[in-house]
């Protein structure tokens, strides 16, 4: 009973893997101000665009989460199509890390233009 109540889960999970794979959508990340001409409510705006997409890349890794689960189980139970499934979602997964840096870092760099182009 429980081999087929597993065979089941794998059969739905590779039927439903593309509709997962579809929810699992990385957001676009947000253009950031020139903060060296940009005024205090571009920044502002740019700073919550940054948080805004920070969240929805909260909410992609979530998915891949759910997805890479599905996956290392399937892998476990022996499913060859599974192992690169696995490994292009765990590099996308790392890629979203390795994005919201770069934006982190970029954001930072035009808080420090703003600030050097507005001292007071």
């Amino acid at each position: 009973m429980n081999k087929i109540f597993i065979s089941f889960a794998l059969l739905l999970t590779f039927v439903a893997g593309p509709a997962v794979a579809d929810d699992c959508t990385m957001p676009d990340k947000p253009s950031i101000p020139d903060g060296s001409t940009a005024t205090m409510e571009e920044m502002i705006a740019g700073q919550s665009a940054v948080k805004a997409y920070q969240a929805a890349v909260e909410a992609y890794r979530g998915c891949q989460d759910g997805r890479m689960e599905a996956l290392k189980a399937a892998v476990e139970e022996g499913d060859p199509g599974a192992a690169p499934a696995f490994e292009t979602a765990t590099d996308a997964y790392n890629e979203s890390v390795t994005l919201e840096e770069q934006l982190a870092e970029e954001f930072n760099q035009a808080i420090r233009a703003y600030k050097a182009a507005n001292p007071s």
